[in-house]
C-alpha cells in the first residue's frame, strides 16, 4: 500500500458477518489481528491503545468482534460465548483467511495479539492455519485454554504477562511448557493483570514492536520469538 488507509470492514467467517476495523500505514510491514478478552470488543481501550502504537511502528491493525450483536448482548448476560474458544477461534481463523484472500493485504504476513481469553482463540487458530501465522502475541492471556492445539502451534510465541498477576503467570509457565515452537514469556515488573499501571501498557508496546520486527519479515521462513 503507498498511502495510509483506514476502514470498517464487515468480514465473513464461519458462517457470520462481523464487524472490524482495519489501518494500514503506507508500506505495512505486515497486518496485527487483535483477539479480545472476555467480556470485550474491538472498543477495548487497551487494545485500541497498542494498535495505534503498532500503526506508528509500520504495521496495519485488524480489531474485530469475534462475537455478533446478537450474541454479544446475550454473553453480557449469561458469560454463554466469551469462554467458548473454538467459536472465537473459528471466526478469528476466518478473517486470517480473508485477510490473505484479499488482493491488497494478501501479501502481509500475519501476527495475532490476543488477550485473556482471545490469546487462546489466537493459538487454536495459528494450530488451525499454520502456514499463515507468523506470531502469536499473548497479553494477560489465559493460553491454557487452548488445551492440546498448543502442541500444534509452530509460531513463535510471545506471552507477555504482569509481574503481580501471579495466578495467570503459573498458567502461562504450564501452557508455554505444552508449545511445541518457539516460546518466550516476558513478565512486566509490578504490572496487574489489565496493565493500568503507569508505564506498563508502554512496556507491552516495546515487546510486542520488537517481536514484531524479529518476526514478520517478507520471507516464508520464521525467527525465534526469543
Amino acid at each position: 500500500m503507498s498511502e495510509d488507509l483506514e476502514s470498517a470492514f464487515q468480514i465473513p467467517t464461519a458462517g457470520v458477518i462481523l464487524d472490524g476495523d482495519f489501518r494500514a500505514p503506507a508500506d505495512a510491514a505486515g497486518v496485527v489481528v487483535f483477539a479480545h478478552g472476555s467480556g470485550s470488543s474491538r472498543h477495548s481501550p487497551r487494545n485500541r491503545m497498542v494498535a495505534q502504537r503498532l500503526h506508528e511502528a509500520g504495521y496495519a491493525t485488524l480489531l474485530m468482534d469475534l462475537l455478533t450483536a446478537e450474541e454479544d448482548e446475550i454473553d453480557s448476560r449469561t458469560r454463554k460465548f466469551r469462554f467458548d474458544i473454538p467459536r472465537l477461534a473459528s471466526r478469528l481463523t476466518g478473517a486470517i483467511v480473508w485477510l490473505s484472500d484479499r488482493p491488497d493485504t494478501g501479501r502481509m504476513p500475519v501476527a495475532l495479539f490476543g488477550a485473556s481469553t482471545g490469546a487462546a482463540a489466537a493459538l487454536l487458530a495459528a494450530a488451525e492455519v499454520p502456514d499463515r501465522v507468523r506470531l502469536v502475541i499473548s497479553r494477560g492471556g489465559r493460553p491454557d485454554l487452548a488445551g492440546d492445539a498448543l502442541g500444534r502451534v509452530k509460531a513463535p510465541t510471545l506471552l507477555i504477562v504482569g509481574g503481580r498477576d501471579l495466578e495467570v503467570l503459573d498458567l502461562n509457565k504450564a501452557a508455554a511448557a505444552q508449545l511445541t515452537g518457539p516460546v518466550e514469556i516476558a513478565v512486566v515488573p509490578g504490572a496487574t493483570h489489565l496493565f493500568e499501571e503507569p508505564g506498563a501498557l508502554e512496556r507491552v508496546v516495546e515487546l510486542a514492536v520488537a517481536a514484531l520486527r524479529r518476526n514478520l519479515v517478507p520471507s516464508s521462513g520464521q525467527r525465534s520469538a526469543t
